[in-house]
């Protein structure tokens, strides 16, 4: 059964691709990609395998590059947050039964959190 592009999570290297594309803000080449990853550079064919991966799975379009040729440029479908906000609703759902509260607690208890954290979080919930 195929999934729906909202079930659809990223892998470590799709969320790369995806990182660099969104840090952007505009469509980017292969190639540009490519150059914003650390040495060493992954090879083209990896990334352009990757960039077919998101294409089909609904998280990149591509359209020909100014100047027609042979060369396409990738931009996300989906932004950062709305990715964010649906991996995390899972999260909540699947590992903390839904309870918001669960999940805050968690992470208050396994992550440090600084005093000037807590305080900033403390006045977003207010």
């Amino acid at each position: 059964m195929k999934r729906n592009q909202e079930e659809r999570t990223l892998t470590r290297a799709e969320m790369e691709i995806m990182n660099i594309l969104w840090d952007a803000g505009r469509s980017m080449t292969t190639h540009e990609i490519i150059e914003h990853y650390p040495e060493p550079h992954p090879a083209y064919s990896t990334i352009a395998t990757f960039l077919k991966i998101l294409t089909n799975k609904g998280f990149v379009a591509s359209h020909r590059a100014e100047g027609g040729g042979k060369t396409f440029c990738f931009q996300p479908l989906v932004t950062r947050e709305v990715y964010t906000s649906r991996v995390m609703k899972e999260v909540k759902s699947t590992l903390f039964g839904g309870s918001l509260k669960s999940m805050f607690s968690f992470f208050a208890q396994h992550e440090d959190v600084s005093e000037e954290d807590l305080r900033e979080i403390l006045e977003m919930i207010k």
